[in-house]
């Protein structure tokens, strides 16, 4: 590898800084993999090299690198129109509005606000349950994560993430993952609960059902929000096409985005009727959110994620990926349901594992602290690739 072709992080050869670094800020540690192709749950680098992505863009491309009804889309509307602003109607826009509102299940009445990004749903969950309320504390859990804008940060109970960026928004309120913790915390003086129902940038942790259900609880006896951040466990990632379906609680709104548009940029929250009408002209706006562009990816999306057939082959494969990787050396521990997984290891640096992945075993994998490993396989990988994973990865921990 020259010096003229190193890739973004690491080091030349010589030992120098990467000249891919020169103009790029230092707040990602990039590993030093250049990649300039994908398909399916594939990805190629600039050397040729072929690898297995089973982290997909931190679970973006849920159904795969580069899929044809994604690109088709994609390219038609492109072709035809990129971008209006939200002064205007568009048919994607409008389309996949309807489909996200019937999908989300939250009943007649609910409305959909487009975003760039699943830290921006978050700012407009936070700001619509504020105005409901006209005030009141927002209750988070700790190892939650709902984005890194001061809003969404400030929701968000971790202390490296939080500590360089003080003083945070004020106005939140962290507590244990329990349902007493929940309970005891909200009151006459609560805007909103907002909950990952699948933690996820913590570890792959799923929220039990009964804490799911007391929050319900709490919110409806004082008259709070319920808020699900789906971003990332949402959209099939589960086996499900939410998270929260299993445990027969409603919310009152839902965050997405990750996997809605295929790799193109958007979000949305989506409000159930408490919340539907609470924004009026003025009050929120996103200058490119709901372009046509992402939309209409975004409805090629939820025409695969939401086929009943791939959501059961996720939830019979994800349980073989389990049992899987149960059977791996060092592995004291598996979390997770359908194709979102983590593993606790014994005695090895999952960090450095990463590293070790991509250059011995061509497996494109990410770790969420040293000592778990965290499987975000495309929803449409076919089983014997994800074989040829586990295997891969037996290999590195043996």
């Amino acid at each position: 590898m020259s010096d003229a072709t190193c890739p973004g992080g690491g080091s030349t050869a010589g030992g120098g800084p990467c000249p891919r670094d020169r103009h790029l800020t230092a707040n990602y540690a990039r590993q030093p993999v250049n990649f300039v192709r994908g398909l399916g749950a594939r990805l190629w680098d600039a050397e040729g090299h072929e690898y297995l992505d089973l982290q997909t863009g931190l679970a973006v491309n849920s159904v795969g690198h580069c899929h044809p009804a994604v690109v088709e889309a994609i390219a038609a509307q492109s072709a035809q129109l990129i971008h209006v602003g939200n002064l205007f109607y568009t048919d994607p826009m409008v389309r996949l509005s309807a489909r996200l509102a019937e999908a989300s299940k939250l009943g007649d009445g609910t409305k959909v606000f487009f975003t760039n990004s699943g830290t921006e749903a978050v700012e407009a969950a936070l700001k619509c349950a504020r105005k409901r309320r006209r005030a009141g504390t927002i209750v988070s859990v700790h190892r939650g994560f709902h984005g890194r804008t001061y809003g969404a940060l400030s929701a968000t109970p971790q202390e490296s993430k939080q500590a360089p960026f003080a003083p945070l928004v004020p106005g939140f309120v962290a507590v244990e993952p329990t349902a007493e913790a929940i309970t005891a915390a909200v009151d006459g003086g609560t805007a909103a609960v907002i909950l990952e129902t699948v933690q996820g940038e913590s570890g792959v942790y799923p929220l039990p059902a009964e804490v799911l259900r007391a929050a319900r609880a709490a919110c409806d006896a004082h008259g709070a929000a319920l808020v699900f951040d789906e971003i990332q466990c949402g959209l099939g990632r589960t086996g499900h096409l939410w998270g929260w379906e299993d445990s027969g609680v409603v919310p009152d709104a839902v965050t997405v985005a990750k996997a809605l548009a295929g790799g193109l940029p958007i979000g949305a929250l989506v409000a159930g009727p408490a919340m539907a009408d609470v924004f009026e002209p003025g009050d929120h706006g996103s200058t490119f959110a709901g372009g046509p562009v992402q939309c209409a990816a975004g409805l090629a999306v939820l025409d695969v994620v939401g086929d009943p057939e791939l959501l059961a082959a996720v939830r019979a494969a994800g349980e073989r990926l389990s049992e899987r990787l149960r059977d791996l050396p060092a592995v004291t521990e598996v979390r997770g349901r359908g194709y979102m997984q983590a593993i606790e290891l014994d005695g090895i640096d999952a960090f450095a594992l990463v590293g070790r992945a991509l250059q011995e075993q061509r497996l494109v994998l990410n770790a969420t602290s040293p000592s778990t490993l965290r499987l975000l396989p495309p929803l449409t990988i076919d089983p014997a690739d994800l074989d040829e994973a586990t295997t891969r990865l037996a290999a590195l921990l043996s």
